[in-house]
């Protein structure tokens, strides 16, 4: 039975597409060592043939408040844990379609995330970046709330180190791995 984190309200406000993910279409990432939740380090630039990697805010805890109290107000804050079951629950078929690697990535630390790749049962690590290294060396976008400064939701779509595609604002989180298998059967992917 889902948990008030997995179901979705029907009034969640769509972020709007602000521009600030639009230089990262065509590039080449950057070299930084991140931590999986499998004890992994991962660089997402040096990833060999296509990788899907996921931003995402944070992940709540269930029994837990949210960060803040306005937190489903925020465009694009809400959807964690369903943007993660929807990747879970497609990772076969992005397989089947070439992708080799899936990854979540937020500024959670990686103790913190363990929790919920357990708990939720992905068949993929989460990727750490809990002093934005990653984030800022991408200018990944950023939203501030409860005090700190959580990475807006957006899929990359890496070849070899290099996005090829980008999927931002993600919304509704709970379909964003069923956009990219939609972008994935569609000619010319």
């Amino acid at each position: 039975m889902p948990s008030n984190h997995d179901v979705l309200p029907d009034d969640l406000p769509a972020p709007v597409d602000d521009g600030a993910a639009d230089h990262l279409r065509g590039m080449r990432l950057p070299d930084v060592a991140l931590t999986a939740t499998d004890g992994r380090t991962v660089s997402l630039a040096r990833l060999p043939g296509r990788t899907v990697a996921y931003a995402y805010p944070r992940t709540g805890e269930p029994g837990l408040p949210s960060l803040t109290p306005d937190w489903d107000a925020i465009p694009g804050a809400r959807g964690c844990t369903p943007q993660a079951c929807d990747f879970r629950d497609h990772h076969a078929d992005l397989k089947a379609r070439g992708v080799a690697q899936v990854y979540g990535l937020s500024s959670q630390t990686s103790a913190y995330q363990r929790e919920a790749a357990e708990r939720l049962r992905l068949p993929f690590p989460l990727l750490a970046d809990p002093h934005r290294a990653f984030a800022m060396a991408a200018r990944l976008p950023v939203f501030e709330a409860g005090g700190q400064v959580l990475l807006r939701r957006l899929t990359l779509v890496i070849d070899d180190g290099v996005v090829s595609h980008l999927f931002y604002p993600v919304f509704p989180p709970d379909r964003s791995a069923r956009q990219v298998l939609d972008w994935l059967d569609a000619p010319g992917a």
